[in-house]
């Protein structure tokens, strides 16, 4: 391997060295706040590494990874996704007994599993990357053991996942006894000989369809989402919803471009029927729950299915760079607006052995007591629910342009329907946080501490930046795409 290829997997490089270095601090210096500082510097100079990295692309790293520009945009969202977590979590942590020091190692894995996703190109590293970012979930989500909701959370999420996996990778044989090829491009090139009535094919992508549905929480595969939302630490929450489903989400579209698994008609109509499913079903869901946190895995059913539509609009070649623009885009402003809104979930806390249920009265009065962090939720509900002036809004008129340049009327409707949904329960958490009665959480001592002002304001402006002034980032998007 030359010096090139090396720097252009920099960011990989410095996120496993950093693995190695925090692991041996944990075994022979057991210090909480020096492992937290340890991990917010490794996430930091491994977001750095990607602007020199960017020289060497675009790139094939051996047959298994791409460094293309696309990959180092994802790379670095992830590390800055995984700093902010951290940043959340030292708080959440501080108020346990424990020592937590496993708690970062699995947080800098679980990220390097999912910037692994992003440079994918191939069948192999899609599933190095997959069980790396899900196999340090499961422990992540489990972590804290003084709370059954966790270890519930984890065996549910274990099970359905490695199920799952199993499925993905029953379809993916049958790929490679089809095409004898595991490389995306390959694939693409294989399958063009292949007969589309070919009923091992079928049987291939249903499986596929299946196994990344699970991971997406698609419907109809999306039952485990509401339970190990709700179960997991809020800082992990934030972290699968975000994080983890873009990096999911970020592999299926450049596996189905470089494979062209657009010209197969029967998959566009099932990918449309799944987004259709998600988008209704994903809101009206979340109508009825009064646990903000199950009504946040709800949503997230939704936008995957918002999401989905953009695989649908690949379909047409004369809209497929309008449609990954609008995915690239989309990603980036929902990461951000999900680390928000359970940035502040992490804070809250109903009762030490049920802290995880973060209810509707539990935010009552926010704005009276809190207004940094309530203006913080406010800002990510509003972006979520797609209002004007945040990035939510840009996002989802990008996914609306895609959808009206490839004429999908049905998507289109689903996507006005299941939004004006969604627009009354988020409004409904503002309201119960606009009340002037006494909130019944408990909020950590340490919610006014300056890191998280600073983070909470970084967020803010971030997203109204996305949303007021987003042309920069949508012309560097034209120009690496």
């Amino acid at each position: 391997m030359s010096t090139a290829d090396l720097l252009a997997l920099l960011p990989l490089l410095v996120l496993s060295v950093g693995a190695l270095l925090l692991m041996l601090q944990i075994a022979f210096i057991r210090n909480v706040q020096f492992s937290s500082a340890l991990t917010l510097l490794i996430f930091a100079l491994a977001a750095l590494s990607c602007g020199p990295a960017t020289d060497y692309a675009p790139r094939l790293v051996t047959p298994l990874l791409i460094a293309d520009k696309l990959a180092l945009l994802f790379t670095a969202l992830f590390c800055l996704a995984g700093f902010v977590t951290t940043v959340l979590s030292m708080d959440y942590m501080q108020r346990r007994g424990d020592q937590p020091e496993e708690y970062y190692l699995l947080l800098i894995l679980s990220s390097l599993g999912a910037c692994v996703l992003a440079y994918a190109e191939h069948l192999g590293s899609l599933i190095l990357g997959m069980e790396l970012l899900s196999v340090a979930l499961y422990a992540l989500i489990a972590y804290p053991d003084k709370s059954i909701l966790p270890l519930e959370a984890a065996s549910k999420y274990l099970v359905l996942s490695g199920a799952a996996s199993a499925t993905l990778l029953f379809g993916f044989a049958l790929l490679y006894a089809i095409t004898g090829s595991l490389g995306f491009s390959d694939l693409g090139t294989q399958l063009a000989t292949q007969p589309s009535g070919n009923i091992m094919l079928l049987v291939a992508m249903a499986l596929i369809l299946a196994g990344l549905g699970f991971k997406l929480s698609l419907v109809p595969f999306h039952m485990w989402t509401p339970d190990v939302y709700q179960g997991a630490p809020s800082p992990v929450t934030g972290f699968l919803a975000s994080v983890a489903k873009a990096a999911i989400f970020l592999l299926f579209l450049r596996l189905f471009i470089d494979a062209k698994l657009y010209r197969y008609n029967m998959l566009l109509n099932c990918l449309a029927l799944v987004a259709i499913l998600s988008m209704l079903v994903g809101n009206v869901l979340a109508l009825q729950q009064d646990n903000i946190k199950r009504m946040l895995s709800y949503s997230s059913i939704a936008h995957m299915g918002y999401l989905l539509i953009i695989l649908v609009v690949c379909g047409s070649s004369n809209n497929r760079a309008l449609a990954i623009e609008a995915a690239s885009y989309y990603l980036i402003a929902y990461t951000a607006t999900t680390l928000a809104a359970f940035g502040l979930l992490s804070l809250i806390s109903a009762q030490q052995q049920q802290r995880e249920n973060v209810l509707l009265d539990d935010v009552s009065g926010l704005f009276w007591q809190q207004p940094l962090l309530a203006g913080l939720m406010l800002i990510a509900l509003l972006s979520l629910a797609g209002i004007p002036l945040t990035a939510g809004f840009v996002a989802k008129f990008y996914i609306f342009s895609a959808a009206i340049s490839g004429y999908h009327w049905g998507l289109i409707a689903a996507l006005i329907l299941g939004s004006a949904i969604g627009i009354y329960y988020y409004l409904r958490v503002i309201f119960y946080m606009s009340k002037r009665n006494s909130p019944s959480y408990t909020l950590a001592s340490t919610a006014s501490g300056w890191h998280i002002s600073s983070l909470s304001t970084a967020l803010m402006i971030i997203i109204l930046l996305l949303g007021t002034a987003p042309q920069p980032l949508m012309a560097y998007l034209r120009s690496i795409l």
